[in-house]
């Protein structure tokens, strides 16, 4: 259909020309990651790339909206408002985190209060679907699982951005497969949603692929959790597709492993959940020999493995 080709244009071309000149602006207003004992790249680099993606997005997610709509398409627009002004006010967030720096709590914050405006726009986990007969309704653990859920991968996607382009590359996969799986569930809102997010990732690749000319920042990892989240939500996990609960947790599979493997550590070690450190996967392949582009190739490819296995059980009739 036309309004995807016109999303996915949008969004890859607005983030693609604006991402130099965000990063010109990163430069002048000290939006700078600077080298600790962490990190990986030796050289300050700017950051507020989440701006640029954010760009793209907002204007493709508008347009394809009001495409979809005018051609009679049957879609959410009430839904799809209310992510796109959740995941703004996480961007702006990150922004400010990006430019002055906050404390995790309350970025932590901040997420539940999104996830909070979501759920009154009604993205909510509210059923299961039922492999042998029909559906499993949660009733009263809706929100608290649907709070869950999209924090969770929210800062799945924001622990992981440790290398150049590696939470950029995993969002493109994980959003493109989803975007399949939306199309397969006739979920037109989440299909755009996602594809204005696979495609405005896909251009700020180009900038953030190693080596990096700028970094994602808070401001655009806390957004591309937080969309990949409620989307995967409103495309998969509120429809009755048989396996609806295993494809985006496969999909996601490799940052959701990697969070709850970097959060049980840490309270194994008696340390706070959100304390950063040096053991991620990442880190650990780094430490096994690769290169920085080997390692987040290796990463691509098992989110890839994923997708893949993912799509193909969605399509099953």
């Amino acid at each position: 259909m036309h309004f995807y080709l016109v999303t996915f244009i949008l969004a890859f071309g607005t983030t693609y020309l604006i991402t130099p000149l965000i990063r010109k602006l990163a430069i002048k207003i000290g939006a700078i990651d600077v080298p600790d004992e962490r990190k990986i790249h030796s050289e300050p680099i700017a950051r507020l790339g989440g701006l640029g993606i954010w760009a793209g997005f907002f204007l493709a997610v508008m347009v394809g909206f009001i495409l979809a709509g005018a051609t009679g398409s049957k879609l959410d627009f009430h839904v799809g408002l209310g992510i796109v002004l959740a995941g703004t006010l996480l961007m702006i967030v990150g922004m400010v985190d990006d430019i002055r720096g906050l404390r995790a709590t309350t970025k932590l914050i901040f997420q539940i209060i999104a996830t909070l405006m979501v759920i009154y726009f009604g993205v909510e986990i509210n059923f299961f679907s039922n492999p042998f007969n029909g559906i499993i309704v949660i009733g009263g653990f809706a929100i608290p699982l649907t709070l869950i859920w999209i924090v969770g991968v929210t800062n799945a996607i924001n622990l992981i951005d440790g290398l150049d382009g590696l939470a950029t590359g995993v969002t493109v996969i994980s959003s493109s497969t989803l975007f399949f799986v939306a199309l397969r569930t006739h979920q037109i809102g989440a299909a755009i949603l996602l594809l204005a997010l696979a495609a405005s990732s896909l251009a700020f690749l180009r900038y953030n692929f190693s080596p990096a000319k700028i970094f994602l920042g808070d401001s655009g990892s806390l957004l591309l959790g937080f969309v990949l989240a409620t989307a995967a939500t409103i495309g998969v996990l509120k429809t009755t597709l048989v396996v609806a609960m295993i494809v985006p947790i496969l999909i996601l599979g490799v940052p959701i492993f990697d969070t709850l493997w970097a959060i049980g550590r840490r309270l194994r070690n008696g340390k706070h959940p959100f304390q950063a450190d040096n053991k991620h996967i990442h880190h650990l392949l780094l430490r096994a020999g690769f290169n920085q582009r080997e390692a987040v190739l290796a990463i691509y490819t098992a989110c890839f493995i994923l997708s893949f296995i993912a799509l193909v059980m969605a399509l099953q009739k």
